[in-house]
Parts: structure tokens; C-alpha cells; sequence
């Protein structure tokens, strides 16, 4: 039987996204950082692990009737699934939340001086995401595809040019972290997305669709750091036994 010490938060996540939901009412990151056992994190969060224990388990004896599992999805499938879902998603909200949030420097920037950060902060995510996704779209996710094909048909494949799948997956898996990091500190700044008394109707919006995008980041991140990746490099161990 799996125990507290064995399972990672990631672990548990994949089995079941809805446990996600618990992890982060207690700040713990289950994307980022998925990689940690539950007894780690609640060593560090000052939670008791019987009592967590006891959540987790409720989730996972519920029956959830909307609950998508993509731990069961092909690979293929969850690489579009992330590209033409997460991916797009930035690729939609970016030029709106960094318009937003020139705006607030300018109106409220005087008063409350944090936005100036918020919007660097921001902006650096915007650019680095834009990149990290062409080099997914172009790179990583056509590899893991070609390897689902080869599987499919009995092929062998040849080796990519950046020598194993785990290259590309350490360096997303890096900037992954780095991102995590940028919108914890996101998060101080606007005191957990809380617009202040003086709030106009755009720093509102703003903030709720700041909130709203660090959690379609945190499911797109979990997607890739606990299904998607472990199982490529899974699948490129069965072809390297073949050879």
C-alpha cells in the first residue's frame, strides 16, 4: 500500500486534479515543486500529515462526475490538449493583462507604487512563457508524438538531436520553477490579488485576471511536470530497451 512518505504531492494531483483544490488552500505548490512528498511539505507548512492525510482521502473516495482524467489520456492527445487549451490561453489573456496594467501604473501608480513591480513581474512572464512555449510547440511536443506513432506502428525511432527527451523536459521543468517563483511574488505584491479601498473598476479586473491566470498556469504546469513529461521519458526508456 502507498504511504504519506512515498506519494508525492504531484503523485496525488495526477490520480486526482480535485485534490489540487486542498493543496492550495494550504499554499502548497503542487505544480512548481510537485515533486516533494506530502510529509515534506507538511513538515514545512506547519500541518499535521494525519490531518491532511484525511482530506486527501475524502477527495479520493468521492466520485467526481466532472472530473477529466488525463492521467489516462494518450500522450499525443494531452500534448494537443495542453497547446491548443494552456497554450492559447496566454496567448489570448498576455496582450490584455499588460495593457491593464500599464494602465494602472499610470493612473495608480503614485499611490501605490507595488504596481510598477507587478507589471516587470509580468512582463517577464509574458516574454519568458512565449518563448517556452514555441520551444514545446516546435521541439518537445513533436518528439513525444513521433514517439506515440513509433510505439503505435512497432517502429523504432531515431535519436532527436538534443540526445534524450530529458534534456528538453529539465530545461522546461527550470523555467516551470522560475515562473512558479515570479507569480509567488506576484502574489505578495497584490497581497494575495486583494485590490485596495481606492480600487477602480480596471484594478479590479485586473487583479482578478491576474489570480485567474496563475491558476490556468498551475494546471497547465501540473499537466506537463506530473503526466505529460514522466511519461515521455517512460516511453523513451521502452524504446531505448528495444535497441
Amino acid at each position: 500500500m502507498e504511504t504519506l512518505e512515498k506519494i508525492t504531492i504531484g503523485e496525488y494531483v495526477a490520480k486526482d486534479f480535485r485534490t489540487a483544490a486542498l493543496f492550495s488552500k494550504y499554499g502548497i505548490d503542487f505544480c512548481c515543486k510537485g515533486n516533494r512528498t506530502v510529509d515534506e511539505v507538511c513538515e514545512k507548512k506547519a500541518v499535521q500529515p494525519a490531518d491532511l492525510q484525511i482530506e486527501i482521502d475524502a477527495i479520493l473516495n468521492t466520485k467526481s462526475d466532472s472530473g477529466i482524467d488525463f492521467n489516462a489520456w494518450p500522450l499525443d492527445l494531452l500534448a494537443d490538449y495542453i497547446e491548443k487549451t494552456h497554450h492559447r490561453y496566454v496567448e489570448e489573456k498576455t496582450p490584455t493583462l499588460l495593457q491593464f496594467l500599464d494602465k494602472l501604473c499610470k493612473v495608480h501608480g503614485a499611490s501605490h507604487p507595488e504596481l510598477f513591480e507587478i507589471n516587470e513581474l509580468f512582463k517577464g512572464c509574458a516574454g519568458e512563457l512565449a518563448q517556452h512555449m514555441k520551444k514545446e510547440e516546435l521541439m518537445l511536443f513533436p518528439f513525444i508524438k513521433k514517439m506515440v506513432t513509433a510505439s503505435i506502428s512497432d517502429e523504432l525511432i531515431a535519436q532527436p538531436h538534443f540526445g534524450t527527451v530529458k534534456n528538453p523536459i529539465a530545461m522546461m521543468m527550470a523555467e516551470h520553477e522560475a515562473e512558479g517563483d515570479r507569480f509567488a511574488k506576484i502574489v505578495e505584491l497584490t497581497n494575495n490579488y486583494t485590490p485596495p479601498a481606492d480600487a477602480c473598476n480596471t484594478y479590479k479586473v485586473t487583479f482578478a485576471m491576474l489570480q485567474e491566470f496563475e491558476q490556468d498556469l498551475h494546471k497547465h504546469i501540473h499537466l506537463e511536470n506530473n503526466i505529460l513529461f514522466p511519461k515521455a521519458v517512460a516511453l523513451e526508456k521502452e524504446f531505448a530497451a528495444q535497441s
